[in-house]
């Protein structure tokens, strides 16, 4: 059956393919060798004519959803559906990095080239893992135009995207001891300060005491258990500073499952939302005591991040000559003979006494 004009095509493209029936439809007339030729935008190909006919059918009858879609467009349909299945910190995070797609919103998704999202991620001024992320939104929106056909499989550009390298690790800077002390005086006021001091004076991962149960507190023999780690080194007892003593009974008299929690009493999840602590809790505490930026060795105006309490464990520990072994232990490092995951009586007051000359 003939179809109208002006409706399209469908046609069948020569050898063995998968998908062999095109649909396309007639954008225009050009000269090509001094004869007047048709020019054509294809809306998609599929293993057979009735499958093409209906494709060629629902793009007349909404054609909004094939070529002619823009990346804006096509955003807002990904994200219609795939915002139902994620976590709000995730939403929060695709949206964050759409917005540094502004140049592009209006674009044709299908016309999209290499140099304009490659022009996104420079003139973004964003560091490595922000551009890890936007590149991670680029990827999810050409899948989708892939799957539904806005684009062909080999117009899937985002992998020559270039955002750089992870820069080498010289992020964490010590906390000085004057900073240190700004946080004692502002410990009493203040317990979120006080789980600051908590980390310093301890040496754990920030999420190792975020992910602390009540239940792994001794507070008689003074140490908290490290149930889990990524190796068995990580597993261990941490002997707690008589200096922050205190401060563990304070949240161990509250309610609650975890030793450490929001305001709403809920769990901190560090491991997969630790951008909530950080944006929520430690910038704002740090901003208002006045020491939440430091100068790297480059020049550069840098913020303190939780990871800097670890750091400045370590380095605390290293600048008075303490036990190096005894330091590993307590930090839970890998390395010969340091694997030990229940100590005797002796040996946790040992660590205890070193990790009070603090």
């Amino acid at each position: 059956m003939k179809l109208p004009n002006g409706y399209g095509s469908v046609h069948k493209l020569s050898g063995k393919r998968r998908k062999p029936w095109a649909v396309r439809k007639t954008t225009g007339w050009e000269i090509k060798n001094d004869k007047l030729v048709r020019t054509y935008k294809y809306i998609g190909y599929y293993p057979t004519r009735q499958e093409a006919l209906q494709a060629l059918a629902e793009y007349n009858a909404n054609p909004f959803e094939y070529p002619d879609i823009s990346f804006a467009e096509v955003y807002e349909k990904w994200s219609a559906k795939k915002f139902e299945e994620i976590s709000k910190s995730n939403i929060n995070g695709y949206q964050a990095s759409y917005k540094l797609c502004s140049a592009i919103y209006d674009i044709k998704f299908a016309d999209l080239k290499l140099a304009h999202l490659q022009t996104v991620v420079d003139n973004s001024k964003k560091a490595y893992p922000t551009l890890k992320k936007l590149k991670v939104l680029f990827n999810q929106l050409f899948d989708y135009a892939v799957m539904n056909e806005i684009i062909s499989k080999d117009k899937h550009i985002v992998e020559y995207v270039n955002i750089g390298k992870a820069e080498k690790s010289n992020k964490h800077y010590r906390f000085t001891d004057e900073e240190i002390e700004i946080i004692w005086s502002w410990a009493n006021g203040n317990e979120y300060v006080q789980v600051i001091l908590m980390l310093i004076y301890s040496g754990v991962r920030p999420g190792e005491l975020f992910s602390l149960k009540k239940s792994n507190v001794n507070l008689n023999e003074k140490f908290f258990y490290i149930e889990k780690g990524k190796t068995i080194n990580a597993v261990r007892k941490v002997p707690i500073h008589n200096r922050t003593l205190p401060f563990f009974s304070h949240w161990m008299n509250k309610p609650g499952e975890y030793l450490i929690t929001q305001l709403n009493g809920k769990e901190f999840k560090f491991a997969t939302n630790h951008g909530q602590y950080t944006e929520s809790y430690w910038r704002p505490i740090l901003l208002d005591i006045g020491i939440l930026n430091y100068v790297n060795n480059n020049g550069e105006i840098k913020e303190h991040m939780p990871d800097d309490t670890r750091h400045t464990f370590t380095t605390m520990w290293k600048e008075k000559k303490l036990d190096e072994s005894m330091r590993r232990k307590i930090q839970g490092h890998s390395g010969k003979g340091i694997g030990e995951m229940v100590y005797t009586h002796y040996e946790l007051e040992k660590l205890r006494e070193e990790l009070n000359k603090l």
